[in-house]
């Protein structure tokens, strides 16, 4: 079994004295592991980090196999290391992926998604919300995306103003009625009717917190959301806001 194809290092880990076992995010074969023979040495360390794109070959006996890496550098993305919130951002996302994608099932969209973030966070850009929206594509793929079309009680498409924390659909202020204060706040920044800037990353990571931890990690991992989201969360939520 042999395929090629680029792709970004989500984590590794040691083997033995000299090896590392690599776990890479790819377009046609999703999440996938591979050991790399002699990728503990000084000169391959730099080239085998988190966030870094790599163009690869894997090969194995059989399908069901570890198998081994091949691997040559197309971009180290340095700015990830450089900067300590690119550099949180880098571990939520990667420890998120790992966490939540089974290995070897392709997920493209969210490839795509998750490259481009890592470059927006290694050009050293605002990308707060960019990572809001990139959880809920994460949410999405995973089979427990937003609705956040229409009032899941009255159909309406406008005046949305909260989030059902048990169906994941919008709901207006018309519709909430008493129930409002059981409902999550929709900020702007993911379609509801307010516009309150200096809230709305806060709104919109509770939002998805809520079902990564609900959906996710109750009903389809079985272990806790990384810690790495949270420390994340932390320093997003007490920058100074700006416009997104």
């Amino acid at each position: 079994m042999e395929w090629q194809a680029e792709g970004t290092v989500l984590a590794r880990r040691a083997h033995g004295e000299t090896a590392v076992i690599l776990d890479v995010l790819t377009d046609l074969h999703g999440r996938h592991s591979g050991l790399v023979p002699g990728g503990a040495s000084r000169r391959r360390a730099a080239m085998l980090q988190p966030g870094s794109r790599l163009d690869l070959r894997w090969r194995a006996r059989r399908d069901d196999q570890l198998g081994t890496f091949s691997a040559e550098p197309i971009r180290l993305r340095s700015g990830l290391m450089a900067d300590p919130l690119a550099l949180a951002g880098l571990n939520a996302v990667c420890s998120l992926l790992v966490f939540a994608l089974p290995e070897r099932d392709p997920h493209p969209a969210l490839v795509a998604d998750t490259e481009r973030l890592l470059d927006l966070m290694d050009m050293g850009t605002d990308w707060g919300a960019d990572y809001l929206r990139w959880e809920t594509r994460l949410l999405d793929e995973m089979g427990f995306g937003l609705d956040l079309s229409a009032c899941a009680v009255t159909g309406a498409r406008s005046g949305l103003a909260y989030v059902s924390p048990k169906s994941g659909r919008a709901v207006s202020r018309e519709g909430a009625g008493e129930w409002a204060g059981r409902l999550l706040p929709l900020p702007a920044i993911l379609g509801g009717a307010g516009d309150n800037r200096a809230q709305d990353l806060i709104e919109g990571l509770a939002i998805t917190g809520h079902f990564l931890t609900s959906r996710i990690a109750a009903e389809l991992v079985g272990r806790p959301v990384p810690a790495a989201r949270q420390r994340l969360v932390d320093r997003l939520t007490r920058r100074p806001k700006t416009d997104y």
